[in-house]
């Protein structure tokens, strides 16, 4: 599948099948997360990888995944992650958030329904964990198979055009 394909495919799954992943497929997934790029290939990224009853009622507490039999909460390490020298920028969660967007699309490829949750609270998901201080959730993919009564949302695909996004030598943007 061409990852223009991929991109077009990928929707938030909403409902999953209880069906659990593949063992396989949840290491060509962290493979795929393995391989993306970082500022300064620091890989500051920490994956919390929950497939036990157990683990995804604890996760329940703080995010909803709507039924995923695979949850990864991607963290930063923030002793590990790039700073701008010039005002301090710290790349962490862009970093984590390219590391998402990689096993997202691998688990697309996968022909598994995902879903990237940033509604959580961190405070809970730490506590839960037991996350030190230095390491902080960014995101949370839900994974599985979608249910069969799980279609996209109407609007999902939706895009601006481009138009409204880019602009070439000089902004226009009001």
């Amino acid at each position: 599948m061409e990852l223009l394909e991929l991109a077009q495919k990928r929707y938030s799954v909403r409902k999953f099948d209880s069906k659990p992943v593949e063992k396989e497929k949840v290491k060509s997934i962290l493979e795929f997360g393995r391989l993306a790029p970082t500022a300064k290939n620091l890989q500051p990224h920490k994956l919390l990888v929950l497939q036990e009853k157990d683990s995804l009622a604890k996760l329940d507490k703080s995010a909803k995944v709507y039924g995923a039999p695979l949850a990864i909460v991607t963290c930063a390490d923030l002793q590990q992650s790039w700073k701008r020298p010039f005002d301090n920028m710290d790349s962490a969660d862009i970093d984590v958030s390219i590391v998402t967007t990689y096993m997202m699309l691998e688990a697309t490829r996968l022909d598994l329904g995902t879903l990237w949750v940033c509604y959580f609270n961190p405070e809970v998901l730490r506590n839960e964990f037991n996350l030190p201080e230095h390491i902080v959730p960014v995101n949370v993919l839900g994974i599985g198979y979608a249910a069969s009564d799980a279609p996209p949302s109407p609007g999902q695909g939706k895009r601006k055009p481009l138009e409204e996004t880019v602009s070439f030598e000089t902004h226009n943007w009001m």
